[in-house]
C-alpha cells in the first residue's frame, strides 16, 4: 500500500530502576539531601520533636533541626529514558535500625552522611553496610559554621579503608548532592569491577 513503511518500529528503550540508600546519624542531613535533588516532592515521614525526645535525639549545636524521620524519606530522580534512581533515606536514631535492613535491601549503594562535630554518630551505620557489604560513599556535610578537616583526618578518624571514597557535600546544593550520587556510581562499578578481576585471578 502507497503511504505504509515496511520498516520495522525500533523497540523502545527499557527503564531501568536503581535504589540508592542515604544514611547517616541524627540530624546530618539526609533529609534535606534528598530535597535538594529529587524531581518529585519528596515524600517524608516526619515528627515533630517533643520534650520526650531530649536526651535521645540530640540534633547537634549547628542543626535547626525540629522535626524527626521516623520511617523513612523517599525521592526520584530520572537520569534519562532507560534509568531512574530512587533515593531512601534512613531515620537516623539506633532505635530506628529494625527499619534499616528493609530500606537497604536490594540497594545498588548507599551514601553514608556525616557530620564531622559528631563522627562517632555515623559508627553503627558505617558497621551496618560495612556487614552488608553494601557499596557505599561517605559524604561530608558542610555545616554552616561547623569544623572544617581534611577528608583523610575524616577517613582516619572513620577507620576507612584507601580505596573507600569520602568526598565534600553541601545537602542543600542540588550540583553538590549530584556529584555525591556520581562518586558512589563510580564507586559500585569500581567495586564490581575489582570483584570480577578478583574472580579472574
Amino acid at each position: 500500500m502507497y503511504g505504509h513503511s515496511d520498516s520495522p518500529t525500533p523497540p523502545q528503550p527499557t527503564t531501568s530502576s536503581v535504589k540508592i540508600v542515604i544514611s547517616g546519624g541524627f540530624g546530618v542531613g539526609k533529609t534535606t539531601f534528598i530535597g535538594a535533588i529529587s524531581e518529585i516532592e519528596p515524600l517524608a515521614t516526619e515528627a515533630a520533636m517533643t520534650e520526650v525526645s531530649v536526651g535521645v535525639d540530640e540534633p547537634g549545636m549547628l542543626s535547626n533541626k525540629t522535626t524527626t524521620t521516623v520511617a523513612l524519606d523517599f525521592g526520584r530522580i530520572t537520569l534519562d529514558r532507560t534509568l531512574v534512581l530512587y533515593l531512601f533515606g534512613t531515620p537516623g536514631q539506633e532505635r530506628f535500625e529494625f527499619l534499616w535492613d528493609d530500606l537497604a535491601d536490594g540497594a545498588l549503594g548507599a551514601v553514608i552522611i556525616v557530620d564531622t562535630s559528631r563522627v562517632q554518630d555515623c559508627y553503627p551505620v558505617l558497621d551496618f553496610f560495612e556487614h552488608r557489604k553494601t557499596p557505599f560513599v561517605v559524604a561530608v556535610n558542610k555545616f554552616e559554621g561547623g569544623p572544617r578537616f581534611d577528608l583523610d583526618e575524616v577517613r582516619e578518624a572513620l577507620d576507612l579503608d584507601d580505596e573507600l571514597c569520602v568526598v565534600e557535600c553541601d545537602a542543600r546544593s542540588r550540583e553538590s548532592v549530584k556529584q555525591v550520587l556520581v562518586a558512589l556510581l563510580e564507586q559500585v562499578l569500581l567495586q564490581r569491577l575489582s570483584g570480577t578481576q578478583a574472580r579472574i585471578g
